[in-house]
């Protein structure tokens, strides 16, 4: 059975995760690459540390939105930590040093200081997506995730935006013996913002980024696993925070599947596969289940990803 719901015109993001080595990228990749050859304009991301939509598409890709192929209007975009921290400061940065160089003679590196409080990065990085998404420039964005635990921290981050944030600015403010005296009572020039202003906007966009990754209806969650015990341990934890946060899985890809046995080896391979294939089926009844065989040639360039979509929407 194909994937279901994914290529619906509602469906704004589709999330590929799971844990690292499952074949994310090139499940995201035939993905992207089917939705784009059905007439939509659609952008491939990826923020894995290890980024490889440049090495399975052969073509460079890098940290600017790139067309990938002529044939269709398919767009990559490889995100790295330097662009979110630097996107991030553009955000927040100038308010948060308006804040404490009202009362605190500092230079502005000190900013620099606060992006790498921890949770920041993960934090923006969801607003990021989000601005891509609603910004209109696509019809559909398709997100190659990190490895599952970082991807679960992410995904956990938006309730704690507020805390990070506020956190980070107070430790710094408290550097200089003022946050007591100042919280409340500080107001930086005419017409500009005050520290709990600030933070209430943080809030709003807490409350914006939880709304969205919420709204199933434009939002979809794909996991890909591996019929092994590390692969089907992980998809269980992945699948069981996702929705004890609210936020529903409805398609399970499970890759690298061995079609025919020939010989002793994948005989012996087949059937062990067939026993967490069958775990994963009866856990996980109620989703949609599709299964890639595994190939006998590496998936790189336009046509091996376009055979992977073949197979992903049958």
């Amino acid at each position: 059975m194909g994937l279901v719901n994914i290529d619906n015109k509602d469906v704004k993001l589709i999330m590929v995760g799971g844990k690292g080595g499952v074949g994310k990228t090139t499940c995201a990749s035939g993905i992207a690459l089917k939705l784009a050859r059905d007439g939509r304009k659609v952008l491939i991301i990826t923020s894995d540390p290890a980024p490889s939509l440049s090495d399975i598409f052969e073509k460079e890709i890098g940290d600017t939105e790139k067309r990938i192929h002529d044939s269709c209007e398919l767009y990559g975009l490889e995100v790295s930590s330097d662009i979110v921290l630097k996107r991030w400061k553009e955000r927040f940065g100038p308010e948060i040093y308006e804040v404490v160089s009202s009362f605190a003679n500092v230079d502005y590196d000190f900013v620099e200081y606060i992006g790498t409080a921890p949770g920041i990065e993960e934090e923006y990085m969801l607003s990021f997506i989000m601005e891509l998404v609603e910004g209109g420039s696509y019809d559909v964005v398709v997100w190659d995730t990190a490895p599952a635990g970082h991807t679960l921290r992410l995904l956990k981050l938006p309730q704690l935006f507020l805390s990070h944030m506020e956190a980070a600015t107070k430790f710094y403010m408290n550097i200089y013996g003022y946050i007591e005296k100042v919280k409340d009572t500080v107001r930086l020039k005419e017409s500009k913002k005050t520290l709990l202003q600030i933070i209430a906007g943080w809030e709003a966009l807490s409350e914006r980024i939880v709304e969205f990754i919420r709204d199933g209806r434009s939002v979809k969650y794909l996991i890909v696993t591996i019929p092994e015990a590390l692969g089907v341990k992980m998809t269980n934890r992945v699948i069981g925070e996702l929705e004890q946060n609210h936020l529903t899985v409805e398609n399970l890809v499970i890759n690298n599947v061995v079609e025919e046995a020939d010989c002793e080896f994948h005989r012996q391979r087949k059937a062990m596969q067939e026993r967490y294939i069958e775990e994963l089926s009866k856990t996980y009844g109620n989703k949609n289940l599709t299964i890639l065989y595994l190939a006998p040639h590496e998936i790189k360039g336009v046509e091996k990803i376009a055979g992977i979509a073949g197979a992903l929407f049958v």
